[in-house]
């Protein structure tokens, strides 16, 4: 895997990048349904995830105002277990906070602690503030900052929550590095101007064969190693 030089600063993405989403959720409907078969399971998370997207969808158009993914979250928790015939109060506001509750990656702490040494790191999620608060206590993840699409009133894509990041930093687009798991997420970020590297997750977004971003990683360790060899850190001349 090639290295690239001159990033000051690195920007990852939390929810399916260092953290398993769908597995998370999953493991949170089998909690709220414990008798439900994987087939059953299977539908009710694509459910939720396809009711999360088209929200999100929405406020992007205009169609509704601005709601956290708390607010969503919340939503699609009631949608799911009234499709399942579940009124037990406990047992939805429980499976509402479960991307609170979500397991990081085997590799993804160590890895964000190597990071650290040669590079500020941020996060940056379109997970509401304070559930970012508890998922990255729950996941062990520590960041330089952790920024949420919260402070944009917006979501990824949209090119205000990449300004966040960038304004933070302080530095040009060029300086600065997107990691995600989602080639979508990448393709706005370079949009922006910023440097892009895809980390393969079993879940995401893989890249097609038009995608042409800067680094291709199996793993968050192959990617640090990456950019911390032949001399490819901090302030090192670009590629």
């Amino acid at each position: 895997m090639a290295t690239v030089g001159g990033i000051e600063a690195v920007v990852l993405d939390i929810l399916g990048t260092m953290v398993d989403e769908p597995g998370g959720l999953r493991t949170a409907l089998h909690e709220a349904l414990p008798t439900a078969d994987d087939e059953r399971l299977d539908r009710l998370l694509t459910r939720w995830q396809e009711y999360v997207e088209r929200e999100q969808q929405r406020i992007a158009s205009g169609e509704r105002p601005y709601a956290d993914s708390e607010f969503i979250d919340r939503e699609a928790a009631r949608h799911v277990t009234g499709r399942a015939d579940v009124t037990d109060p406990d047992v939805v506001e429980r499976l509402a906070c479960a991307a609170q509750r979500l397991d990081p990656w085997p590799d993804s702490a160590a890895g964000l602690v190597r990071l650290a040494r040669a590079f500020p790191v941020l996060g940056l999620s379109n997970a509401a503030r304070s559930t970012l608060l508890r998922l990255n206590a729950h996941a062990g993840l520590s960041w330089h900052l952790a920024l949420s699409a919260q402070d944009a009133r917006a979501y990824k894509p949209a090119p205000e929550v990449y300004r966040l990041a960038l304004d933070a930093v302080g530095r040009p687009p060029e300086r600065v590095l997107m990691v995600a798991a989602h080639a979508w997420d990448l393709r706005a970020a370079q949009a922006l101007g910023m440097r892009t590297a895809y980390v393969r997750r079993p879940v995401g977004d893989p890249p097609t064969s038009a995608d042409t971003f800067d680094l291709y990683a199996q793993n968050l360790d192959d990617l640090v190693t990456a950019l911390t060899a032949d001399g490819a850190t901090a302030g090192a001349d670009l590629n």
